[in-house]
């Protein structure tokens, strides 16, 4: 991936949903959808892209197709009280189809350049497994920013809980989902889906103390 941006995202997977009328800027209309992207292991990641009326008119795709989608990853407050409190959503720039039947691998890669802005949270799962969850601060044109939920696993678990907040790091990976239990009683459960991008690679640009984080 070329480097002109801090962030930004390369997926190619099959579209699994229809196309959902989201919110309107400056009279230009914006819809949300879902791509499922395969893993090598056979496992999959549904993500959710957010596109312009512009680009759906100028292209011919739907539910079923498999398309390849350059774009960024942004986030959102979620302020409708359902789901998530943060919404992830890949913003696309650019689609288009793809020939399935000419066996496409799947991609899924994320290049991101931000400042860690919560204390990374290190810890080790049941059968061993080190993770250092952590939050990252994306500068985004007009004075806003994208705060995106990143997962490391190991060596870059380890390295990434070592620093602190307001550390600028670049990072590369992929985007996730992932279901879990929400306890909401001391008998009900519910299920729910978590969007975090999970490092494959990671290194310490800079540290500046007074860079701001909320």
């Amino acid at each position: 991936m070329i480097h002109t941006t801090n962030n930004k995202v390369e997926i190619l997977g099959e579209i699994i949903s229809d196309f959902e009328f989201s919110h309107s800027v400056h009279s230009e209309d914006f819809y949300t959808f879902e791509v499922r992207v395969k893993r090598l292991s056979g496992a999959y990641d549904d993500i959710k892209a957010t596109i312009s009326q512009h680009l759906l008119l100028n292209n011919a795709f739907g539910m079923g197709d498999t398309v390849s989608i350059l774009g960024q990853y942004r986030s959102y407050n979620n302020y409708s009280n359902i789901g998530n409190k943060l919404l992830l959503t890949v913003f696309v720039k650019d689609i288009y189809v793809v020939d399935a039947t000419n066996g496409v691998m799947s991609a899924n890669v994320i290049y991101l350049n931000g400042f860690i802005c919560k204390a990374p949270v290190f810890r080790t799962t049941p059968f061993g497994r080190e993770i250092t969850d952590t939050l990252l601060a994306v500068n985004r044109t007009y004075n806003k920013s994208d705060y995106i939920p990143c997962i490391a696993w190991g060596r870059n678990a380890k390295f990434i809980s070592t620093l602190g907040v307001g550390t600028n790091i670049i990072l590369w990976g992929r985007i996730q989902s992932r279901e879990y239990e929400k306890k909401i009683s001391e008998t009900e459960s519910i299920t729910k889906v978590a969007y975090e991008v999970s490092v494959n690679k990671l290194e310490v640009v800079a540290f500046n103390a007074d860079d701001k984080c909320v």
